[in-house]
């Protein structure tokens, strides 16, 4: 582990982080690209079995990335980091020579390398006066050569439009090429992703992930330096901030009282980068949000890694989330990508004197106490309990469009990602998915839910949300999943079978969770529909002395660690079918099936599905003492009642809670 400096628990009463531990942690990753770097500095060559995008890139994404990070500790201690200055001059001129041995990949020839630009465009940007100011008129020269290639270039319709963005605007404003049409077909492209909120989707479908804060909110607030003395412009920088605090309201809500952000989405390698958002906030200087509360929100992630050994003590950033873990990879990942991390140390740019180093910290949502959010444009629903944890239940998120029948992507799909656990990301686990599922399981093959309806999302009362989304059960014959957990396809058959409703009400560590599967396709016989809980990873073990509805046993399935229980519990009185049919459950065991350390259980329960019928089943994500006593789900003539084990009283109308009227529980 880094040795850190000694905390400062009056100007940081939670993280008891300050600029110096920042600053510790940013030179210790500098370092470490030192300690790899090529003789020009121009490559940094971290060692490993290479990425999906080979050796060349893994070299240049070592640089591009680490220079982000230069670049903000040079621009916010201009005096103190001269020679850092001068290392990355050295390697942005060997790079840039298309005759030297040591010269980058060239955007011509590696689409990767139009990611790398804007890197370099943005870092360049914020040290005109230090790292560009050096380079010779020849090396700026070629460096405009090098980065004018993206130009009238395409790219992936998503965050990737920032990049060329990003890249334009620097070349205007060192005299390089540039295109206004361009320009036009970005922002046009960009503004079509925004969703109410604050929030935007990285794409043209359901993809909501950390991109929507390391990367959708964090250009724009660089990029508005760069035009602050344009009027054209001054329109759409207000709304980026604006939007960006609108966002942040929602997204403050998603971390954990230690610091761990929510495990969810593609890219999880960046790790801290999740602290983007906070800072961005701050670097425009414009935020409602408090300072404080700001760095309370970035020095909590970023503390959270580094005492759990990333980087390590040598500065290096492995492919993984706390410790190595290359099964963390997608199939664009490679050595040098783990430091777009880089992005959630934005804040070092700013001087030691701004509020936002100065002002003492605030308490994020989890530290005032328990909460319940509903999060429309996601579609999620966010619990945080006193335990510090923060969950949330999904019911729009799967990064698809509506009506598509691709496998599930465990990083979007599941129906439950939190601060505390990661999703099963291993085969069988994959192919064949049981954690943070509703499936119907038919020749041994549990069913997908991806390309769902997305139902509503809202709050009951202060502590209890609603939402639901039906999907059409389908099973992807012959898959086997990859590593591109989030982006990957299936290009075999298909099998498609009946529609299923699904309704959450979460109140606390509880989630009441009702299915009905309906009768427009016929059911086989054998097929069982069965409730996955969630994937609890650690020194685990079964759990006996979790609630059960009856003593009718198995009607339920736990498993626990020292910290935590994780249960799926058969409720309510329509938990059997017309024939009293019998459950089966059980705890699936993996190794080494998530990016956290340890084993890995996950609670199942099985029961023969009723077409037309619903069924009430309580998962639990919490404290071992917290899950003594499930729910108990009744009805009413008025409606149906779902009694928390706080004494908490729900009461759901006989109105159709979906908004179709064939789908009314």
């Amino acid at each position: 582990m880094i040795a850190l400096p000694a905390a400062d628990t009056a100007l940081s009463p939670f993280t008891g982080w300050t600029r110096a531990h920042w600053e510790r942690v940013a030179d210790t990753i500098l370092d470490g690209a030192a300690r790899h770097a090529s003789p020009t500095g121009s490559l940094i060559r971290y060692p490993g079995v290479p990425g999906g995008l080979g050796r060349d890139i893994d070299h240049l994404e070592g640089f591009t990335r680490t220079f982000m990070l230069a670049s903000f500790r040079i621009a916010g201690d201009p005096a103190r980091t001269q020679s850092l200055a001068r290392r990355y001059a050295r390697g942005i001129a060997a790079g840039v020579d298309p005759t030297h041995p040591e010269r980058w990949v060239r955007i011509e020839e590696h689409t990767q390398a139009k990611v790398e630009a804007a890197a370099l465009a943005l870092g360049l940007h914020l040290t005109r006066d230090t790292v560009w100011a050096q380079l010779d008129d020849r090396a700026r020269t070629q460096t405009i050569d090098y980065l004018s290639a993206f130009m009238g270039e395409p790219y992936p319709p998503n965050n990737w439009a920032w990049f060329r963005i990003m890249v334009s605007f620097f070349l205007e404003s060192v005299g390089g090429p540039f295109s206004a049409s361009d320009r036009d077909e970005d922002f046009a492209l960009l503004d079509g992703f925004d969703l109410p909120g604050g929030w935007t989707s990285d794409g043209v479908g359901r993809d909501f992930d950390h991109y929507c804060g390391w990367a959708l909110p964090f250009y724009p607030i660089v990029w508005a330096q760069l035009v602050q003395d344009d009027a054209h412009y001054a329109q759409r920088v207000a709304r980026y901030t604006e939007r960006l605090d609108d966002y942040l309201d929602d997204a403050l809500h998603l971390i954990g009282a230690d610091g761990a952000p929510l495990l969810q989405g593609r890219s999880l390698t960046y790790r801290f980068a999740t602290a983007a958002p906070a800072w961005a906030a701050a670097f425009h200087g414009r935020s409602r949000h408090d300072p404080g509360l700001l760095r309370r929100a970035a020095s909590g992630q970023i503390k959270h890694f580094v005492e759990r050994g990333a980087p390590d003590a040598d500065g290096v950033l492995s492919l993984g989330w706390h410790h190595p873990w290359r099964a963390i990879a997608q199939n664009y990942s490679g050595l040098g990508s783990p430091y777009w991390a880089a992005k959630g140390m934005l804040g070092l740019a700013l001087p030691a004197s701004h509020p936002a180093w100065t002002a003492p910290e605030q308490p994020l949502p989890i530290d005032r106490g328990a909460f319940a959010r509903a999060l429309s444009a996601p579609g999620w629903l966010a619990m945080g309990t006193t335990d510090g944890i923060v969950r949330i239940v999904n019911h729009g998120t799967d990064h698809r469009a509506e009506g598509t029948d691709h496998p599930d992507a465990p990083l979007y799909a599941k129906f439950g990602y939190s601060t505390a656990t990661a999703p099963v990301l291993t085969d069988p686990g994959t192919s064949w998915p049981v954690d943070g599922t509703v499936a119907l399981v038919r020749d041994g093959l549990p069913s997908h839910r991806s390309g769902f309806t997305v139902g509503n999302t809202l709050a009951l009362d202060a502590q209890t949300l609603l939402g639901w989304s039906t999907s059409t059960a389908h099973w992807p014959i012959g898959y086997e999943a990859g590593p591109d957990h989030g982006v990957g396809t299936h290009h075999g058959a298909t099998m498609h079978g009946p529609r299923i409703d699904t309704v959450s009400v979460t109140h606390g560590a509880w989630e009441v969770r009702l299915i009905r599967v309906h009768a427009d396709a016929p059911l086989q016989p054998g097929d069982t529909l069965r409730v996955g809980g969630w994937a609890l990873t650690g020194d685990v073990a079964p759990f006996t002395d979790g609630p059960a509805p009856s003593d009718e046993a198995p009607h339920a399935a736990w498993a626990r660690t020292e910290r935590l229980a994780t249960g799926v519990v058969a409720l309510g009185e329509y938990t059997l079918g017309d024939g009293g049919d019998p459950h089966s459950s059980g705890v699936l065991i993996l190794d080494d099936a998530t990016p956290l350390a340890g084993r890995t259980a996950v609670p199942w329960l099985e029961t023969a599905p009723d077409a037309g019928a619903w069924r009430a089943f309580g998962i639990h994500l919490g404290a071992p003492t917290e899950a003594t006593t499930a729910p108990v789900v009744s009805t009413h003539h008025e409606g149906r009642h779902i009694a928390w084990p706080d004494g908490h009283v729900t009461r759901l109308p006989i109105d159709p809670l979906l908004s179709r009227s064939d789908a009314t529980p």
